[in-house]
């Protein structure tokens, strides 16, 4: 232990404080009041730890009215692998989270942390949070009570949330957005309205707004919306609370239509957006003057001006072959008009974007296909971190409980960044890493904290990674 350590020790028994035990977590001090006990099962004398509070160089004890470590149960061993992956995926939130919510930070970063592996009930969260090594140095509060109002604080606090999302916005110059919908027949939850959705329900939704970084594939922010909200001035008003000067918006062709170019253009916002199939810009003459390849796939691409926007064509070979093969198919079977098998034809493996930025064709074919980013973070956001679940009684908890989820989303993307880089992805999933390093335990052995073994395959792993989790 560090010289001011023993320092204080000495005084407090000095002073008449008898019990006290320090303890090393990570680059932390823990202080713990220790007594002995008869165990008539055994016929010995056993040690029994209470959680006092964490110890500053500089404010001494800071006691805690928060339990780590109950008094009728004292846990020796916690999963340590895992809890140094999930603590590296969100660390960076941190000095975000600290100064938008105070006092309440540890209990947001601590429901994130745990739910990166998938969604955790509130009253399951206490339980999911003590198997983990304290690698954060945090004494969140995890009971379902505590978590609750936690949710509703956080729902109702738009300036700290907002706060996170700008601490969010990167230098990436290029931001992917769009909306998805939530169902729910709660009729607490007075936000919920009927609206379009891609499933056609026709019950109460809210919808939710999601961007992320292309180049960095990671979530920037998450907006949440009435259900019957759903055009372009949904993204006007986003732009609005973050701020996204400068860069470039990559959307959906849900988006298109005259109006939403002429919003995007008013407000001063470089876009790309491709048009329906059904677009009459199609009938627009441009040239396929030039090539590309793109995956081994051969692409022919041209431009032309059209008003203070730019029309970009482009002609993707295979795709072209696959659509006329299906058209020829639903002709034959007598399943479409010749009028609607001819125009099918003429646009077969063909995809137009409309765009206020100047760029060669190939460059704003690749921010295109970025927009993939933000449907599979959408899918993990759903089906993973299931923040679908809506069991909430009122708006508050419902804008928490998305969040914190949003939270998460960064969390599970900033691992799957990893594995990425690593070259891994045929192989491991963020959850697949997650079980993986739970393997590795940290043992509390008469107050000495011992690593287990780190399995070999765990170790190259880790390697591939770069990611240093554990002590060498």
């Amino acid at each position: 232990m560090d010289e001011w350590v023993n320092n204080w020790l000495i005084k407090q028994r000095e002073l008449g404080e008898k019990g006290f035990e320090i303890k090393k977590f990570s680059n932390g001090y823990y202080v713990y009041r220790s007594t002995t006990y008869w165990d008539k099962e055994l016929k010995k004398r056993r040690k029994k730890s209470t959680y006092i509070g964490r110890l500053d160089k500089i404010k001494g004890l800071i006691e805690s009215q928060k339990t780590v470590i109950s008094s009728k149960r004292v846990r020796s061993i916690w999963e340590y692998g895992n809890a140094a992956l999930l603590n590296y995926a969100i660390q960076d939130l941190k000095p975000l989270l600290q100064t938008a919510f105070g006092e309440i930070w540890e209990e947001i970063y601590a429901l994130a942390l745990i739910r990166i592996a998938g969604y955790v009930p509130l009253k399951r969260a206490s339980l999911a949070w003590e198997k983990l090594y304290p690698i954060a140095e945090i004494t969140p509060s995890m009971n379902t009570r505590s978590l609750s109002k936690v949710l509703k604080e956080v729902g109702v606090n738009r300036k700290g949330q907002n706060h996170v999302f700008k601490g969010l916005n990167s230098e990436d110059k290029q931001l992917v957005y769009d909306l998805s919908a939530i169902f729910t027949r709660s009729e607490a939850i007075n936000f919920a309205e009927k609206g379009y959705n891609k499933e056609h329900f026709h019950i109460p939704q809210v919808n939710f707004a999601l961007f992320c970084t292309a180049n960095e594939n990671l979530p920037t922010m998450v907006r949440v919306l009435p259900g019957s909200l759903r055009d372009i001035k949904s993204l006007a008003l986003s732009v609005q609370e973050i701020g996204v000067e400068n860069k470039t918006l990559i959307l959906d062709r849900g988006f298109y239509s005259q109006g939403s170019i002429k919003t995007l253009n008013e407000h001063k916002l470089s876009f790309v957006i491709p048009t329906k199939r059904n677009s009459t810009l199609y009938n627009e003459q441009i040239n396929l003057s030039e090539h590309f390849f793109y995956h081994e796939r051969l692409i022919k691409c041209g431009k032309k001006e059209y008003g203070e926007n730019i029309l970009y064509l482009f002609e993707d070979n295979e795709m072209k072959k696959e659509e006329e093969y299906t058209l020829y198919k639903q002709h034959d079977e007598n399943r479409i008009t010749s009028n609607a098998f001819n125009k099918g034809l003429e646009k077969a493996g063909k995809i137009l974007l409309v765009s206020n930025v100047d760029l060669a064709p190939e460059d704003v074919f690749l921010m295109y296909k970025k927009r993939d980013t933000v449907e599979k973070h959408y899918d993990t956001y759903k089906s993973i971190l299931e923040a679908d679940k809506l069991y909430l009684q009122d708006n508050e908890s419902l804008f928490g409980h998305l969040f914190i989820s949003f939270l998460s989303l960064y969390g599970y993307a900033k691992i799957q960044n990893c594995i990425r880089k690593a070259d891994l992805t045929s192989k491991y999933s963020p959850r697949d890493l997650i079980e993986q390093f739970r393997k590795v335990y940290m043992l509390d052995l008469d107050s000495q904290m011992i690593l287990t073994e780190v399995p070999k395959k765990i170790g190259e792993i880790e390697k591939k990674l770069n990611l240093n989790l554990f002590p060498k």
